[in-house]
């Protein structure tokens, strides 16, 4: 019953995934916090502070370097989430506090936490640039993209690409609003949001069901887990390693 209810209405089901996921704590990543620690490794703090004000990519850093950090972030958010997925299928673990849709958001919030990090090392502004609780609308919509190429929805990588087109044209240090929340990407966007409402649905069934299993719950959730989260971020990877922002000198000169 509960899942026909949420297939009748995908987007709203998607929606409050989302906007729950991007609530709990340590979701959000500061942009600059982030790139200082994982390129402090690698880099010199002249090349730090440049692709802070501008991008890894633009403050000459090698692709290998860059890939090495996106690499070890991508190891860490699924070590994780399949940790926290496991743990979620043993009884008494997340069910004591939310059952299934607790451990829905928890999954959803890493997605949302390895978007961001993958965004930032390969060129991309700060996605929370606003501090405040909610969601932006242009940000909401970004994530709905990224998380749609993570699921492998064609449309999102071209949604995707759009964007980075219109970052990488343009002097400001900020998401092209209009076009993500009225113009013409605001359709691709809604489109992505619908699929991906069905698809949490059957995620959330699938898990649903591994966790009915005693004393098999556990690893039949974290290895769930394990089996998706890598390849759609990798996925998303792919993609993002792809577009014109992770190419040196797309921004030459430094952003007011």
């Amino acid at each position: 019953m509960t899942e026909s209810k949420e297939i009748a209405n995908p987007n709203t089901g998607f929606a409050q995934v989302l906007d729950a996921a991007a609530k709990l704590p340590g979701v959000r990543i500061n942009r600059a916090a982030y790139l200082r620690s994982a390129l402090r490794r690698y880099c010199t703090e002249e090349q730090i502070e440049r692709a802070i004000a501008e991008s890894p990519a633009a403050a000459g850093i090698p692709l290998k370097v860059i890939t090495d950090v996106a690499n070890t972030s991508i190891t860490f958010e699924t070590s994780k989430v399949t940790g926290l997925s496991t743990f979620a299928g043993i009884p008494g673990g997340l069910a004591m506090i939310g059952t299934v849709p607790a451990d829905l958001a928890q999954y959803m919030g890493h997605m949302l936490r390895i978007s961001q990090k993958l965004a930032y090392v390969y060129g991309w502004p700060d996605l929370f640039a606003d501090s405040g609780e909610e969601l932006d609308e242009a940000t909401e919509n970004l994530l709905i993209l990224f998380v749609g190429v993570m699921f492998g929805v064609q449309i999102a990588q071209g949604g995707v690409s759009k964007v980075a087109g219109m970052v990488a044209a343009s002097v400001a240090k900020r998401l092209p609003q209009q076009a993500l929340t009225k113009g013409v990407l605001y359709p691709i966007v809604k489109q992505v949001s619908k699929h991906l409402g069905v698809t949490m649905t059957k995620k959330l069934f699938a898990s649903g069901v591994a966790k009915s299993i005693p004393l098999l719950g556990a690893v039949l959730s974290g290895g769930l887990t394990l089996s998706t989260f890598l390849p759609m971020t990798k996925r998303l990877q792919r993609h993002l390693v792809s577009l014109e922002l992770t190419k040196p000198g797309h921004r030459s000169t430094p952003v007011e």
